[in-house]
């Protein structure tokens, strides 16, 4: 089968396009890579299944491995014929225990535990810390946070070579688990060596999506465009939301970003897990203000990794952040080494269509703008297109564009039109599979005016089911007509 990696004549494009364009959930799916998905065959079901985006976690796996996963998915959609994102995500500064004397360990409330430098204890109520300023950093009063949550410290006394602690909450501890230090002002970059190593990498790799762990403020991600800039890529980079300061900094780094990723395990770690919820829908609001994407990640359906069904509360849980307005929902674990990847990909996309019900009932959001003076010549037509839609009872939306940006702007309004994006660049297809609602198609007609019309006539009723009286609204966003640009156009099918 032709795929959305080769330039598409208008006879195979037809024959490729929406098939179930009208049940195709809105909201889009990512899936992590791991060793239950990484076999081309399996990478083929999940595409299937729904997948829009594969993630590959840099935490795990060197980059010969990671290598092996891009080009699997970049045939795997080919095979398939669907454009197909990759979401590169750093593992940021992630701070760990050193090993542990007694391992595992397991604390009681009143405890008293000590940090000290190096790599060696003396005994077992003796930690070390592979970030070396530790000491130098946490102050009494601090809260230290062991293996995701499972275990909690405050600091009593800072002595400089050793910190006396007390455990506030008890549990079961191991060697290399995750530290966290929500109340302490570090020292260590988002962007450390190895990340800059793995960002130049993924550059030259061609993904489409980069994800920066850890983000504190505007100016980290600043840096890692810069940095993937100069080396020749033109990937959208992704702020992770999952420290304290990133929600002091919100608005300045939603700002500067492509698309906003809320990391709830960490997050809930850093902010106390009961503030998370709430979190999760100032993130998402400020998303909808900036017109950014919003992608709602981890244990989404955590049950699913040994289980054919996920709980009543994953799926109210994957409800919520679709009613909360998230563009995107990620599966971690459940598709990197679950027994059952594909069936949570379509257990997913259930909820997905399910709850999208409800949406279809609201009015829709014309625009995220908050006032007249942030409008520009896109945003209006964007507006325009769906107010014919709606008023004219349009069968669909077709945009035309080799950028993404009218499609990321028609995602944001949340109607229910169905709305195809026709581009001739592969990165812009693969990058528009991560926006709500939106189905990127590519062919090579873009630019050619005279068959154009035609050429989405005869799609739309092969493929999309229109017949002769139904309207559709084109939008272009390319210069088809000398000095015209942005335009809309509404067709009749004859």
């Amino acid at each position: 089968m032709t795929g959305s990696n080769s330039l598409l004549s208008p006879a195979e494009a037809i024959r490729q396009s929406l098939r179930t364009i009208a049940d195709t959930p809105r909201t889009k799916l990512i899936a992590t890579v791991g060793p239950a998905s990484k076999s081309p065959e399996m990478l083929e079901k999940l595409i299937a299944a729904g997948v829009d985006v594969f993630r590959l976690n840099m935490a795990h796996a060197e980059l010969d491995a990671h290598q092996q996963s891009v080009d699997a998915v970049r045939t795997a959609a080919k095979r398939v014929g669907r454009p197909v994102g990759i979401l590169v995500d750093l593992a940021g500064p992630k701070i760990r225990l050193g090993k542990l004397l007694q391992d595992p360990m397991e604390l009681e409330v009143g405890q008293r535990i000590t940090f000290v430098r190096g790599d060696a204890p003396q005994s077992p109520d003796e930690f070390t810390c592979i970030y070396e300023r530790l000491l130098d950093e946490v102050k009494p009063g601090d809260d230290i946070v062991l293996a995701d949550g499972i275990a909690r410290l405050v600091v009593e006394e800072n002595h400089g070579h050793r910190a006396l602690c007390r455990v506030i909450d008890g549990g079961t501890i191991r060697s290399r688990q995750g530290v966290n230090l929500p109340a302490t002002k570090l020292s260590v970059p988002a962007l450390g060596e190895i990340d800059r190593r793995n960002a130049i990498w993924a550059a030259a790799a061609g993904v489409d999506f980069i994800s920066l762990s850890f983000v504190r403020e505007a100016s980290e991600i600043i840096e890692l465009k810069q940095l993937i800039r100069s080396h020749g890529s033109d990937a959208q980079v992704v702020a992770k939301i999952e420290k304290r300061e990133a929600l002091d900094n919100l608005e300045g780094i939603v700002a500067a970003t492509d698309v906003v990723m809320v990391a709830r395990g960490d997050l809930g770690v850093e902010i106390a897990i009961e503030k998370t919820p709430l979190a999760q829908k100032r993130i998402i609001r400020t998303c909808l203000q900036f017109s950014k994407p919003v992608i709602v990640a981890t244990q989404m359906l955590e049950s699913m990794h040994h289980s054919k069904q996920p709980t009543r509360a994953e799926v109210s849980d994957v409800a919520n952040a679709i009613l909360d307005g998230a563009d995107v929902c990620m599966l971690s674990g459940e598709t990197a080494i679950g027994d059952y990847p594909v069936d949570a990909v379509r257990m997913m996309k259930k909820i997905m269509r399910e709850t999208e019900q409800m949406l279809r009932g609201r009015s829709s959001r014309t625009s995220s703008k908050e006032s007249e003076e942030q409008w520009n010549v896109l945003d209006s037509v964007m507006l325009g297109a769906a107010q014919i839609a709606r008023r004219l009872n349009a069968k669909m939306v077709v945009i035309i564009s080799s950028a993404a940006h009218a499609s990321l702007v028609k995602s944001k309004q949340r109607d229910f039109v169905p709305t195809v994006c026709l581009t001739d660049l592969e990165t812009t297809a693969n990058r528009m599979a991560l926006y709500w609602g939106i189905v990127p198609l590519r062919v090579d007609v873009l630019n050619d005016f005279q068959r154009m019309p035609a050429f989405v006539s005869a799609w739309a009723q092969e493929q999309a089911g229109l017949v002769k009286g139904d309207r559709m609204v084109l939008v272009l966003d390319n210069e088809f007509l000398p000095g015209v640009h942005d335009s809309v156009m509404v067709a009749e099918i004859e």
